[in-house]
């Protein structure tokens, strides 16, 4: 079983927890708008490099007339995926090689997948199982806002933890990460490059301010946490990849101190203590159409 994302990268709580607050229902209205899609149509819809399924399972609450299928080649997150939401087929599988017919599916999507494949082979394959006229939607996390609260401010215990993880951290460039990544306008141009017509572009601000008076509390105590998975599985990777740099000891240390900040962080939450600590995320939404046969044509006379 391929775990290499889950494991090095990015841990199967950490995507899940911090997708959950950027696809929460509070944005669903704000993302169906820029899909376009028609909800009361019973729509095929392909997830590719789905995670641990935060998406998917939004998917499945805001299209219910459809039928939703998600993949991802790390194992991991499919486990975990199945385990957390329901209304979703999840398949491990590649992008590089989909395990689907020819013009199978009405809609394909993506999170964050589009920054680490080579771009023709990240769109060849989806307009491959693409209907006709099926549509394509990019999504891509793009520079946001982050304010820490003073109580997440490294101790010297922890500054020295990761300036020696860094000596031996060889993880971004040995799998790729980030490497295909676009700015915001060669995004739509390299949908348009590799095949889709009538390409738009759009953006979700997600505001996550837990002391704001309009966030739940359920939702402001999600931020907090969210933010400690992302924390305790950092240093879970740094424990993966180079388990003869650090003790269990110091492991656990590290997992102390963390929770510990995060604990003080909800005890100040629950006590009024504001801190206005935040995080705005920016999701970039790109939509383009698979041209039918006839376009298609067309297009191949004109270059020749």
């Amino acid at each position: 079983m391929n775990t290499i994302w889950s494991k090095y990268i990015q841990g199967a709580q950490t995507l899940y927890y911090s997708r959950k607050l950027r696809f929460d229902d509070k944005f669903a209205s704000e993302y169906k708008e820029l899909f376009g899609l028609d909800e009361t149509n019973q729509l095929k819809i392909l997830e590719i490099g789905c995670g641990s399924g935060a998406l998917a399972g939004s998917l499945a609450r805001w299209y219910p007339n459809a039928e939703i299928i998600a993949i991802d080649r790390d194992g991991e997150f499919i486990r975990f995926a199945k385990e957390h939401e329901t209304g979703v087929t999840f398949i491990e599988a590649d992008i590089a090689a989909l395990p689907f017919a020819n013009e199978s599916f009405d809609v394909v999507i993506s999170n964050t997948v589009c920054e680490h494949i080579e771009h023709s082979v990240f769109y060849k394959e989806q307009l491959r199982v693409l209907k006709p006229n099926g549509i394509c939607l990019v999504l891509s996390s793009r520079k946001g806002i982050t304010v820490a609260p003073e109580c997440y401010v490294q101790n010297d215990y922890e500054k020295e933890f990761w300036q020696k993880a860094e000596q031996f951290d060889n993880a971004v460039e040995k799998y790729g990460v980030g490497k295909y990544y676009l700015n915001e306008a060669k995004l739509p141009a390299a949908m348009e490059r590799y095949g889709f017509k009538s390409v738009k572009t759009g953006y979700i601000i997600a505001n996550l301010t837990p002391d704001n008076p309009d966030t739940a509390p359920e939702f402001a105590r999600a931020i907090i946490d969210a933010a400690r998975y992302a924390a305790i599985e950092s240093i879970e990777s740094v424990e993966y990849s180079m388990p003869e740099c650090f003790s269990n000891r110091e492991i656990a240390e590290m997992k102390r101190i963390v929770n510990n900040k995060y604990d003080t962080r909800i005890n100040q939450y629950d006590n009024n203590e504001k801190q206005w600590d935040t995080t705005v995320s920016v999701t970039m939404v790109l939509r383009g159409i698979k041209p039918n046969v006839t376009e298609i044509c067309k297009t191949a006379s004109k270059v020749i």
